[in-house]
């Protein structure tokens, strides 16, 4: 019986297949796609992170603020008011900017007026950072602004909101009535500090500073 000699292995090596062009496209564009995904999701995420950041990096801890800070933060509800030209606005419709916010009467008697006089020096000391600031008056009451309250507030957001809705959001410390703090909100529209009662400006703004500054990488003046 014949037998087959030995033959020696060989192996057969095939080439990798060549992408045409129209394979070279879809990959392509595959790619794009998943870049692109991944930016959307940074950008639908950028908000929360900055929340974080302003929460946390700006509060570390053994830091001592003049203001006490909010926990948890109080988002803006949806409230509605009347704003200084007589036309129906909502506390929403503040987000977006820095806000230092006060609480008054529409008479404002002279505590009020004195508040409103710190509201607006404190924003000017912040010189070029002073636009992402707004000075708000809440104003309360069934009363009308008289026309020299009204010129002296032209530079800022006066709305007239009901008080009792007012105070499901903002609430003053133990012992004090809500006219006697000036509040912070952040431009996502989260109260997160208060100010003490007989305000002392320097300290105050010390604490508008590094806010302004912690936030400047994220914060933009104006409203989108």
């Amino acid at each position: 019986m014949s037998q087959t000699p030995d033959e020696p292995l060989t192996l057969t090596v095939h080439s990798m297949p060549q992408l045409d062009a129209a394979s070279a496209s879809r990959v392509a564009s595959t790619r794009a796609g998943r870049w692109k995904m991944v930016l959307l999701l940074l950008v639908c995420a950028a908000p929360v992170i900055a929340s974080y950041f302003t929460y946390y990096v700006i509060r570390p801890e053994g830091r001592h603020n003049y203001g006490e800070l909010i926990d948890p933060q109080r988002p803006v509800p949806d409230i509605k008011g009347t704003n200084a030209q007589g036309d129906p606005v909502s506390l929403l419709e503040l987000k977006d900017q820095w806000l230092l916010i006060s609480v008054a009467d529409s008479a404002c008697d002279d505590a009020c007026q004195q508040h409103l006089y710190l509201q607006r020096q404190l924003r000017e000391t912040l010189g070029r950072e002073k636009d992402r600031l707004d000075w708000v008056w809440l104003r309360t009451g069934a009363g009308e602004m008289n026309e020299s309250l009204r010129a002296a507030t032209d530079a800022a957001q006066v709305v007239l909101v009901d008080s009792d809705a007012l105070a499901t959001w903002l609430v003053p410390a133990e012992g004090r009535r809500i006219e006697e703090h000036l509040y912070v909100v952040d431009p996502l529209g989260n109260w997160m500090m208060r100010f003490p009662a007989d305000l002392d400006p320097k300290r105050a703004k010390r604490d508008l500073d590094r806010l302004l500054r912690a936030s400047s990488f994220w914060d933009k003046p104006g409203r989108s």
